[in-house]
């Protein structure tokens, strides 16, 4: 069994004995996956068309606290229940864990049915239509980057997060000496993603030490964002099954490079034509694709608190460590927010280095094509590329470098306003503010070391 399956084939593998699980999960605002274990002959007979939840799933944060300050739900107003719409053409095996299927449910309103605005896949949903509307279909991919560690979740977390050691010892960065060395945890990954119907293309060693990337083959945007997080998901669990332990943490150590999450994007037409390439222009690029990038560079400012959703993203943007500090393109570099790729052919794309391993795929893919569309409205000009070392460039706008300076643009973005709508930038404009609200309150270690005696 591989790939998903049809609703035909979990009532055979269900009678045969082959499923007696089936996870029924949403999407929260941190990219994770919320629900259900079903025993199998239930969402069967009943579940599939739907169920229920608590409408605080998307109004949470990590540590899953009921924030206060969200319109859409609240104490007072009871917190009451959403309805989990599953979506049966997500519906796929879940090779690493026994007996066991998933399926991916949209968010609707209990009341009147309608789709949730503030949820994640419902946001990307309303992106690809206005595409469609246009007659253009959105191609995109993402990079999972994540450290993988010698201890375990439960080892590390008694220990205070403390003396964490990465799996390897070095820089491992397309080593396949080292790679070798961790493939009790990356090849039964790749694998039962594969078959789970996530189109891994290959993992790699990254630059530093335990760090390592999965790479997904291109989709159509709603696939690449369940891909990802299925992934990010699996990455976790085949992990813990292995004694393991990962960290999307995008930096984790003051010391370790950050991770990543890259996006690579291109418009294509409904009958298979790269909207972005014409073979007569500069770089291959067309004018549709200079006036989408133009957008994606204009609002970067706008939706970074997209990209990076917490205090600790933007500890990841430093000089000389492959994450970019400024908002503008060029050619194949990588020391550029936005990277051109694929000169010149049928592939040409821009690839978005903004983001952090930490982003919830759905809101980074839904405010980028956001982004791209106003450019293309607005028929913004783009700018020419730069080169050399962007870092160094003093000219070039900055990356906005704290959430606070981050949530302060999403408050104040118009673009984003008029595109989801004012309660929905303002529910995550509040999870922002929140975010930053529990940094500020919190004593740090480094506060105590540096102050405790000499302050």
């Amino acid at each position: 069994m591989s790939g998903t399956m049809t609703f035909e084939a979990l009532k055979s593998a269900a009678a045969d004995g082959t499923i007696d699980t089936v996870l029924v999960c949403l999407v929260d605002m941190q990219g994770r996956l919320m629900g259900k274990r079903f025993h199998v002959s239930n969402f069967i007979e009943h579940s599939h068309a739907e169920t229920h939840c608590c409408n605080y799933l998307l109004a949470t944060d990590l540590e899953m606290y009921t924030v206060e300050g969200y319109r859409s739900t609240s104490w007072a107003a009871g917190y009451g229940d959403y309805v989990m719409k599953p979506d049966l053409s997500t519906l796929r095996p879940v090779p690493w864990l026994e007996g066991t299927a998933m399926v991916l449910c949209d968010v609707l309103d209990h009341h009147t049915h309608e789709p949730v605005p503030h949820s994640p896949r419902t946001m990307l949903k309303t992106q690809i239509a206005r595409l469609e509307a246009m007659g253009l279909t959105a191609m995109m991919a993402t990079e999972l980057e994540f450290f993988l560690f010698e201890k375990g979740f439960d080892e590390i977390r008694k220990s205070g997060f403390r003396d964490l050691a990465p799996i390897s010892g070095y820089n491992e960065d397309y080593s396949i000496l080292q790679t070798t060395r961790e493939e009790a945890v990356m090849r039964p990954l790749r694998n039962h993603l594969v078959a789970a119907g996530i189109p891994v293309e290959n993992s790699k060693g990254e630059a530093e030490t335990g760090q390592e990337e999965l790479n997904i083959r291109y989709a159509e945007a709603l696939a690449t964002a369940d891909f990802h997080t299925i992934a990010k998901h699996a990455t976790k669990e085949v992990a813990w099954q292995q004694g393991h332990a990962v960290t999307f943490m995008p930096k984790w150590h003051r010391d370790k490079v950050g991770s990543a999450t890259h996006v690579h994007q291109s418009l294509w037409t409904k009958d298979g034509k790269p909207v972005f390439h014409d073979p007569d222009a500069e770089h291959g690029m067309s004018r549709t694709m200079r006036h989408y990038m133009a957008g994606l560079i204009r609002y970067a400012s706008d939706y970074t608190a997209f990209l990076a959703p917490y205090v600790n993203s933007y500890k990841r943007f430093q000089e000389g460590t492959f994450a970019p500090t400024k908002t503008a393109w060029s050619i194949d570099n990588r020391t550029a927010g936005f990277r051109l790729c694929g000169e010149g052919t049928k592939a040409v794309r821009v690839e978005c280095r903004i983001g952090g391993s930490d982003l919830n795929p759905y809101l980074a893919l839904a405010v980028q094509l956001a982004a791209g569309i106003r450019g293309m409205e607005e028929k913004l000009e783009l700018d020419a590329p730069v080169t050399g070392d962007l870092y160094r460039s003093r000219r070039l706008k900055d990356v906005p470098r704290t959430l606070r300076a981050a949530s302060e643009t999403l408050r104040k973005s118009k673009m984003l306003r008029e595109t989801f709508g004012d309660d929905v930038i303002d529910h995550y404009v509040r999870a922002a503010e929140w975010e930053q609200e529990e940094f500020d309150r919190v004593v740090t270690d480094y506060e105590l070391a540096r102050g405790f005696e000499r302050a």
